[in-house]
C-alpha cells in the first residue's frame, strides 16, 4: 500500500475486496460494469485533463503556502461582516468535530436530538433579540433573508388582503448594497417593482405591498423606525428589518415596533469571515405567519412515551410539496454555523452579550470622540459601532491605512466609514487614530444612543443561557448533545441524492486556519492571492470536469444553484430579444426544488411524464417542446435520474430542446456518479449546478452548509452573476445571487482539496467505486427487497430506490424500516423520495466492504423481522422501533419479543451500539401547538 496515496484513504474499498464484490455483482471486472451501466454514447474518450493527485502532507503544505498569500489586515470595512472571536471551546468541540460536522439534516429525529436542541437555542436567541415571536433555523445569509422577506411578504399581501395589484416594494437607501443587488435578481422575475429611496421622505401608497429597512444603516447610521412603521402598518404595508445582532443587545428590538419581519446575519457570534461565508443568516417573524415562514423550523413535540421530543415542524420542505406552487425553493439551511453561532450566546449569556456589545460600542465612541476633537467631522448622529468621517485626502488616507495593514471602508473621495469589532482593542485605535492623527486618545462619556432607541427588554433568561459559561460546563454540554446525534462518524449514512461520503481531515484542517478565516469579502483583491488561486483554480478543476467552459462558485446552496442557472438562462434569451421565452419543462420525478426554481425565475413549468420504468416519458416530452416550441426557455433534468439510472435517451432528449430554441439545465445532485467517466457537456447541457456538499466532500454539517456552484457553457458565460462591491462574474452578468461576491468562499477549500489528492485517477475510480457499492447493495438484497428502477441491462448507477409498499399488507410502513435501522446503528437512507414508500439507497466510495455488509445484514434481518411482524402486529419489533435505553432497561417489558431482540439484533450492534435517545416522535402533535423556542417546561405541559 502506497502511504502517499490519498485515493486509498478516501476509497473504502480494497483491491481484495474487487473479486469479492465483482462475483457478488455478476461481473468479471470493472471494466465490465461501468460498460453496463454508463450508456455508450456518453461515456468520455479520454481521462480527465487534471493533475494527478498529490499527498495528505504535500496538500497540507500547498494550502500552507498559499495561506500565506493572503494578508491578514486589522479590517473595518463593515457592511454587514465583522471579525468576530471564535471560542476555542466551541472551535474544538464543534467545528473541527466530525461528530458535528458530518451529520445529515435532522429529518430522522430520534437520532439527532442534540442537533436539533442547538438549532432551538439558536432560534430562541434570534427571537430573543429581534423581539419577534418566531425564528427559523437559519438561512443562507443576509441578503438572501431579505429576499426571502420580500417574497413572503408579497405571498402573504395577495393572501390575506387580496391585493394581487400591489407590487412595489419600497428599500431603505441605507440598505447594504448587496443585499439591494439580491433584491434586484429575485424581484425581476416575479414583476416586483423596487423604490428606492429616503425612508423619512417616502410616500405611503396602495400601489406598496412591503417595504425593507436597515438597522443600524450601511454606514452606520441608527434611525428610529417607530413612525415609519406605524404609518406602514396604517397603510397596510408590511415592514421587514435587516438587522445588525450584536447591535440589538443595545438598541430596542425591531419587534418592538410592531414589524413583521427581522432578518440579518449572526457571522458575528464567533463565526469566522471566511471571505464571505458560510454564515449563517436568520429570519423571523410574527407567529401569524408561521406557515409562511420559508426553510426550516425546530418545533417540540412529544416520543411515543410523552415525554418532550424536538423535530423539524411544519412546512419544512414546502417545496417538496407545493412544487411549483411554493414561495420559496429553500432546501437547505447553515445549520452548522447556526449551532456554533447559537452556542456562541449560550457560552457568553446575556451578561457576556452585554460586555461584548458595550466593548464595541464604547471603543467606538472612543474613536469618534478622539477624532472629533481633532477636527474631524463625524457624520453619524446615532450609532453603535460604525462612525462616517470626513477626510481631505482618501487617497492619501488610504495608502496610510494601508501601509499600517489597515482596511477601512471609502464611501465616496471625502468619505469613509469604520465599523469596529469585538477583536478590536485600545491598542489598535491607537494605530487607527495614528493614520488620521498624532492625537491622543479622547473619551466622552456622553450616551450617542438615545433613550428611545435604547434596549430596555431582557433576553436569552432561559437556563440554557445561563449556565454553561465555564469552558468544562461548556464542553460537556455539546458533548452531551453529541452523544444524541448518529453521524458519519459512527456508522455509514447510505441517503440516496445525498452523497455522505468521507470528509477528511486533511481538507477540513484549513478552515481553521486564521489565515483563511479572518479575511474580509470586499478587501481589495492583493490581500486575498491565496483565496484568488484556490477559487481560479476550483474554477477550473470543475470546468474539466463538467466539461463546460466558465465557472461561478457564488450560490451558496444547491438551490441557489438552480435558481442562478436558470437565471443565466433566462439572460442568454434576453439578449437574443428571445425574453418572451419562460417555459420550462420539469419532469415528475425532479427534486422539489426544481420547480420552486423555475417560478421564482419567472418561468411557467410544465411537468413532463415518466415512463413505466421510471425514466422520462420521451414522446410526452417531444409533444410538449413541440407544443411550447415558440416559448420553450429550458429543460431541468437530473442525470442520472432521481430514480438512479442512467438513462439511454438523454441526448436525444437535449437534442430535441435545442431544436425547439431551448437550453438544458442538468441537476448536478448525481454527480458522483459521473466524474471521469461522462459530463454535462457530453450529455448535451447547457448549465448545470455542482452540490460540493455532495460529490466534492464538503461536510453536510447537520443540514449545511452547502455550496451550489453552476458551470456553462459558452453562450451562458457572459451571464454568471456579479457582485456591486468586488468585480466577478461575466462581461454581462446578472445581479448578485448571493451576499458575497464568491459565496462560501471558506468551504470551498474542501472541494479544492479533494480534487487535488485525488486527482484525475483517484476521481475517476472514486466515481467507479460508488457505482460499484451500490450495484453490490444491490444484488445482495435481491430476493429479499425490490428495486423499483435500473437502467437496460439491469444495473444501478450510484444509488438505488427500494420498493417498501408490499409490506403494508403485513402492516408494515416504510417509516417503520427507517426507525428500526437505527436500533442497527445506521440512519436511514432517503425515505419516500421520490417515490412514496421507498427507500432510496447510496453507499458512496468511501465505505468499507465490511460496513456494506453489516448494512445488508441489517436489511435482511429486517427483512425477517417484517415476515414475523404479520404474526403479532401491531405490537411488533418494527412498529416500536427505536428502542431507546430507557424503555430497554425499564423494569416492565410487556413486549411480545426479547430485549436483546429489540436493542441487540445482530452480534455486531452490541460492539459499538448507538442508542437513539428518544421514542417516535408525534409530528401532528408538535404542528398543532407549536413552540420553536426554549420554552418552559410549563408551557409545554400546557400545550
Amino acid at each position: 500500500m502506497n502511504t502517499d496515496v490519498f485515493a486509498s484513504r478516501h476509497i473504502g474499498i480494497t483491491e481484495k475486496d474487487l473479486r469479492t464484490m465483482f462475483e457478488i455483482v455478476g461481473v468479471e471486472s470493472m471494466d465490465q460494469l461501468i460498460h453496463e451501466t454508463i450508456p455508450n454514447d456518453i461515456k468520455l474518450k479520454q481521462r480527465l485533463n487534471l493533475p494527478a493527485g498529490v499527498s495528505e502532507n504535500d496538500f497540507l503544505t500547498h494550502i500552507q503556502e498559499l495561506a500565506d498569500k493572503n494578508k491578514v489586515f486589522k479590517t473595518y470595512i463593515g457592511l454587514g461582516y465583522h471579525e468576530s472571536l471564535l471560542p476555542s471551546v466551541i472551535k474544538r468541540n464543534i467545528l473541527e468535530n466530525p461528530g458535528w460536522y458530518t451529520a445529515y439534516t435532522p429529518y430522522q429525529a430520534e437520532i439527532a436530538q442534540g442537533r436539533l436542541e442547538a438549532l432551538l437555542n439558536f432560534q430562541t436567541m434570534v427571537s430573543d433579540l429581534t423581539g419577534m415571536e418566531l425564528a427559523n433555523a437559519s438561512l443562507l445569509d443576509e441578503s438572501t433573508a431579505a429576499a426571502e422577506a420580500m417574497t413572503m411578504m408579497l405571498d402573504l399581501r395577495s393572501r390575506q388582503q387580496k391585493k394581487d395589484g400591489a407590487l412595489k416594494f419600497f428599500v431603505s437607501e441605507e440598505i447594504l448594497p448587496q443585499t439591494l443587488s439580491l433584491l434586484k435578481t429575485r424581484s425581476t422575475p416575479l414583476g416586483i417593482e423596487l423604490v428606492i429611496g429616503n425612508h423619512e421622505t417616502f410616500e405611503f401608497t396602495s400601489e406598496f405591498y412591503g417595504a425593507l429597512l436597515q438597522y443600524p444603516g450601511k454606514h452606520g447610521q441608527v434611525h428610529d423606525y417607530a413612525e415609519f412603521v406605524q404609518h406602514a402598518k396604517a397603510n397596510e404595508i408590511k415592514v421587514a428589518v435587516a438587522a445588525d445582532i450584536l447591535s440589538l443587545v443595545k438598541l430596542k428590538a425591531p419587534g418592538e415596533w410592531g414589524v413583521d419581519v427581522v432578518v440579518g446575519t449572526t457571522q458575528r457570534f464567533g463565526i469566522p469571515l471566511g471571505y464571505g461565508g458560510p454564515h449563517a443568516g436568520y429570519f423571523a417573524t410574527k407567529e401569524a405567519y408561521k406557515r409562511s415562514i420559508p426553510g426550516r423550523i425546530i418545533g417540540i413535540t412529544k416520543d411515543t412515551d410523552g415525554n418532550p421530543a424536538l423535530r423539524m415542524a411544519l412546512q419544512t420542505r414546502e417545496q417538496h410539496i407545493k412544487r411549483d406552487k411554493a414561495t420559496s425553493n429553500i432546501c437547505t439551511a447553515q445549520v452548522l454555523l447556526a449551532v456554533m453561532a447559537g452556542m456562541y450566546a449560550v457560552y457568553h449569556g446575556p451578561e457576556g452579550l452585554k460586555y461584548i456589545a458595550n466593548k464595541v460600542h464604547n471603543h467606538t465612541k472612543l474613536l469618534a470622540n478622539t477624532l472629533a476633537a481633532n477636527g474631524f467631522e463625524q457624520i453619524n448622529s446615532t450609532y453603535f459601532d460604525t462612525i462616517q468621517v470626513r477626510v481631505k485626502d482618501a487617497v492619501k488616507l488610504k495608502e496610510t491605512t494601508e501601509r499600517h495593514q489597515i482596511n477601512i471602508n471609502y464611501v465616496d473621495e471625502d468619505t469613509v466609514s469604520i465599523s469596529l469589532n469585538e477583536a478590536v482593542s485600545t491598542e489598535d485605535i491607537k494605530t487607527l487614530v495614528s493614520c488620521f492623527t498624532e492625537a491622543t486618545l479622547t473619551q466622552d462619556h456622553s450616551e450617542v444612543i438615545p433613550e428611545s432607541l435604547k434596549r430596555t427588554s431582557p433576553f436569552l433568561e432561559h437556563e440554557v443561557f445561563n449556565s454553561y459559561h465555564s469552558e468544562t460546563e461548556l464542553m460537556r454540554y455539546i458533548k452531551k448533545l453529541e452523544r444524541k446525534d448518529l453521524a458519519l462518524n459512527h456508522s455509514m449514512i447510505s441517503l440516496g441524492s445525498c452523497t455522505m461520503k468521507l470528509n477528511a481531515a486533511s481538507e477540513m484542517l484549513p478552515l481553521s486556519w486564521a489565515n483563511w478565516g479572518n479575511i474580509h469579502p470586499f478587501v481589495p483583491l492583493d490581500q486575498a492571492q491565496g483565496y484568488q488561486e484556490v477559487l481560479n483554480e476550483l474554477e477550473s478543476q470543475l470546468n474539466v470536469i463538467t466539461g463546460f467552459a466558465a465557472t461561478s462558485l457564488q450560490p451558496n446552496s444547491g438551490a441557489q444553484g438552480e435558481y442562478a442557472g436558470l437565471m443565466t438562462i433566462k439572460a442568454y434569451h434576453e439578449s437574443r430579444n428571445e425574453g418572451h421565452r419562460n417555459i420550462c419543462l420539469i419532469p415528475a420525478s425532479a427534486h422539489g426544488t426544481n420547480p420552486a426554481s423555475a417560478v421564482m425565475a419567472g418561468m411557467k413549468v410544465v411537468v413532463t411524464k415518466t415512463d413505466e420504468h421510471g425514466n422520462i416519458d420521451v414522446s410526452d416530452l417531444e409533444e410538449k417542446a413541440a407544443l411550447h416550441s415558440e416559448n420553450l426557455a429550458a429543460l431541468m433534468v437530473t442525470y442520472p435520474s432521481t430514480h438512479g439510472v442512467f438513462e439511454s435517451s438523454i441526448k436525444h432528449i437535449t437534442k430535441v430542446i435545442h431544436d425547439h430554441g431551448g437550453q438544458v439545465y442538468m441537476d448536478g445532485a448525481n454527480m458522483n456518479a459521473q466524474v471521469g467517466l461522462t459530463n454535462p457537456a457530453t450529455i448535451g447541457a447547457d448549465v448545470c449546478h455542482l452540490n460540493l456538499h455532495k460529490t466534492f466532500a464538503i461536510p453536510h454539517g447537520g443540514g449545511g452548509p452547502g455550496v451550489g456552484p453552476i458551470c456553462v457553457a459558452e453562450q451562458l458565460k457572459p451571464f454568471l452573476p456579479g457582485n456591486p462591491v468586488v468585480s466577478t462574474g461575466g462581461s454581462q452578468a446578472i445581479t448578485a445571487i448571493s451576499a458575497a461576491p464568491w459565496g462560501s468562499a471558506l468551504a470551498c477549500l474542501i472541494s479544492y482539496g479533494y480534487i487535488k489528492m485525488l486527482g484525475a485517477e483517484g476521481l475517476t475510480d472514486a466515481t467507479k467505486i460508488a457505482i460499484l457499492n451500490a450495484n453490490y447493495i444491490k444484488d445482495r438484497l435481491k430476493g429479499k427487497f425490490d428495486v423499483l428502477y435500473t437502467g437496460e441491462r439491469g444495473r444501478a448507477a450510484h444509488e438505488m430506490i427500494i420498493d417498501c409498499r408490499p409490506f403494508k399488507a403485513h402492516g408494515i410502513e416504510v417509516t417503520d424500516i427507517a426507525k428500526r435501522l437505527m436500533d442497527y446503528g445506521f440512519h436511514a437512507p432517503t425515505v419516500s423520495f421520490p417515490v412514496a414508500g421507498t427507500i432510496m439507497i447510496e453507499p458512496t466510495e468511501s465505505e468499507s466492504l465490511a460496513e456494506l455488509d453489516r448494512f445488508c445484514e441489517a436489511m435482511i434481518s429486517i427483512r425477517e423481522e417484517i415476515d414475523e411482524a404479520h404474526q403479532n402486529e401491531p405490537n411488533n419489533v418494527l412498529k416500536n422501533a427505536p428502542h431507546t435505553l430507557a424503555m430497554v432497561t425499564n423494569d416492565d417489558w410487556d413486549f411480545p419479543y426479547s430485549r436483546q431482540k429489540a436493542a441487540f439484533p445482530l452480534a455486531y450492534v452490541s460492539e459499538n451500539k448507538f442508542w437513539p435517545s428518544i421514542r417516535r416522535t408525534d409530528e401532528a402533535f408538535g404542528d398543532r401547538n407549536l413552540i420553536c423556542t426554549c420554552a418552559p417546561i410549563e408551557a409545554y405541559a400546557e400545550a
